[in-house]
């Protein structure tokens, strides 16, 4: 009964391994890149971009031009999420200044 468990075992491993890992592509990187660039526009509209979001979508795309989709889509979303903080950071701090006046 041990064999046959292990028999089983080493089929699942065989499969498993038979699978090839999907590779992210081009269009997946366009739709992760276009959120990041929306959201960067929405943080200049506040007058708040972060230079590291900008080099992160730079990376991004030459990771792009280069074939490397994985590594593209994996900066355009860290973009995205500084742009997003940068955003954050503008709105909770558009009238905190009021709060450190001295008086």
């Amino acid at each position: 009964m041990r064999t046959l468990g292990n028999i089983a075992f080493a089929v699942v491993l065989v499969i498993a391994g038979a699978v090839p890992a999907f590779a992210a592509s081009e269009a997946e990187f366009k739709t992760a890149y276009a959120a990041a660039e929306a959201a960067e526009k929405d943080a200049g509209a506040l007058r708040n971009r972060w230079t590291t979001t900008e080099a992160a979508l730079a990376f991004a795309k030459k990771a792009a031009a280069a074939g490397d989709f994985d590594a593209a889509i994996a900066a355009a979303k860290e973009a995205e999420a500084m742009a997003k903080a940068s955003i954050f950071q503008a709105t909770s701090e558009k009238d905190r200044w009021k709060d450190a006046e001295i008086r």
